[in-house]
């Protein structure tokens, strides 16, 4: 929470109210400039579908709700009550929680752009992975409002000895819409500023050049601004640039990266367990993979499975519609199936019933051709869930269990990020991808399917969006989320409209 995206600068009180009831959760909060006290802050939080206004005092040498604890940053004082959950009260007594931070827009999608960034953390990033020349820009941490453009540089040879590099931090202010370096041009976007310097390099006071050679692009955006990313993800590189450049750059580092997160895959390359892989280069980890529980001990390897029991590709280990399949000591029914546009809902007997959701319109190469079947299958899978009392995991599957399985997984972790805090919050594709390869190795597998990601979380954002302003444009006072409808899945979208085939009377 050292990000101070929270920070609003042009936006007034029924503004932030606006903004917060149709964007926002419960918990979710900003901070803007007091209009009626200058130089003064107010702090704007949701609670349920009211929005509480709380004065922050800038005395010139520290921040402080009008008493109480004394901050030297805006951002300290807005942290510490975020992590301090009992501290704001109503004056009835009411717990005020600061929850979710709602985020200012970006103010641009260029990818050099990496919003709530600290210095030490650019330094980091620069010095590790970038080269001379190096550069982004970030918001600044001490003065809400304004950024910074962070640049490796190489300082001037001493007596033979080789160039050091060095991260430089140049000061953007930002005043009246305009952008500057402190003295000299100012520029309407920022975008405008970086390719000026990019074309005429800065001085520093000690005389070293700062040249702007090649941006260090970021993979975090705001998720209401996806839609620009994508844009820039398919933009055609020109001549001047490499030849393959968007979507694919950002997936082959994501590949680069892949070989830093392999742990241990031991059980799977034991001469008893190797025949139950059905691929012999794709293994769980030793630390994440499912045992089975109560395995004879006397067997060799028998607690081991790999995501689920391989059989021959895409087996059919279902039962037909009333009819019973026996799995060692498990008796399997199939007691009731329902037909969609594009999968099919079985619902099976063990000891409980289980949901079975079988997604049909997946080729086996490639990835469909929009996502909004995905999407649909995806909300009728968690609100079945949700209806049952004490329901377990969710288990998915594909062949492999790492490409569409990967995909379906991550799409639903991000949609899942958005719904709890909100269309501006923070996400980060690759960087999602990634926390679920720490957990099984080469989830997501082709550029194909990183690219579906980010098309499905647009359209999912698009069709919230779309819902949310026409639940403005009716001013309905009850803010009921009603079913997300998406394109292409007219048949889908509940149960009802499914074709099912009923159980039989001896269920």
């Amino acid at each position: 929470l050292c990000s101070s995206r929270w920070f609003h600068p042009n936006i007034t009180g029924i503004e932030a109210e606006q903004l917060l009831l149709t964007r926002g959760v419960h918990g979710s909060f900003l901070a803007r400039p007091s209009k009626s006290n200058p130089g003064d802050f107010t702090l704007s939080i949701r609670r349920n579908n009211e929005v509480t206004h709380i004065k922050i005092q800038n005395s010139g040498d520290y921040y402080d709700l009008y008493g109480g604890e004394k901050f030297a940053t805006l951002a300290e004082l807005v942290q510490y009550y975020t992590e301090q959950h009992d501290l704001l009260r109503e004056r009835n007594g009411d717990v005020i929680e600061l929850k979710y931070p709602l985020n200012c827009k970006d103010p641009t999608s260029e990818r050099w752009y990496h919003g709530h960034l600290s210095g030490r953390d650019a330094e980091k990033l620069l010095m590790d992975k970038g080269k001379p020349g190096s550069f982004l820009v970030r918001e600044s941490q001490s003065k809400p409002g304004d950024f910074v453009l962070s640049v490796l540089t190489n300082e001037e040879k001493h007596e033979n000895v080789d160039r050091k590099t060095k991260v430089t931090h140049v000061m953007i202010r930002h005043q009246d819409g305009k952008y500057d370096v402190g003295g000299g041009e100012r520029f309407d976007t920022l975008a405008d500023l970086v390719d000026h310097y990019k074309k005429n390099p800065m001085v520093e006071k000690s005389g070293i050049v700062v040249h702007l050679k090649q941006p260090f692009n970021a993979t975090r955006i705001n998720a209401a601004n996806i839609e620009n990313r994508v844009k820039e993800l398919n933009k055609v590189a020109d001549n001047s640039e490499k030849p393959k450049q968007g979507f694919w750059e950002e997936f082959e580092v994501l590949q680069q990266q892949e070989c830093k997160l392999l742990y241990p895959r031991k059980e799977g390359q034991r001469a008893e367990n190797k025949s139950k892989n059905r691929y012999k280069n794709i293994l769980p980890f030793d630390t994440t993979r499912v045992e089975i529980r109560e395995a004879d001990t006397d067997v060799p390897g028998s607690d081991y499975i790999n995501a689920n029991y391989i059989r021959n590709k895409c087996v059919r280990y279902w039962p037909d519609l009333n009819a019973t399949k026996e799995f060692g000591k498990v008796s399997v029914k199939n007691v009731e199936e329902c037909q969609a546009q594009d999968y099919i809902l079985r619902e099976l007997e063990l000891v409980r019933y289980i949901w079975h959701y079988q997604y049909l319109s997946w080729p086996d190469h490639g990835v469909p051709n929009e996502p909004g079947g995905v999407l649909s299958f995806l909300e009728q899978v968690n609100r079945t869930q949700s209806a049952i009392p004490e329901t377990g995991p969710i288990v998915v599957h594909c062949s492999a269990g790492i490409g569409r399985t990967g995909t379906i997984i991550v799409i639903d972790i991000l949609i899942d990020i958005i719904n709890r805090q909100g269309l501006d919050c923070d996400i980060d594709i690759p960087k999602t991808i990634q926390s679920v390869r720490q957990q099984r190795s080469g989830m997501v597998q082709t550029e194909a399917q990183y690219k579906f990601i980010y098309m499905a979380v647009q359209q999912y954002i698009d069709t919230a969006q779309k819902r949310l302003e026409e639940e403005q444009r009716n001013k309905t006072k009850e803010r009921e989320y009603s079913n997300i409808k998406y394109p292409q899945m007219t048949n889908a979208r509940s149960k009802p409209n499914m074709t099912c085939v009923s159980r039989s009377s001896s269920v």
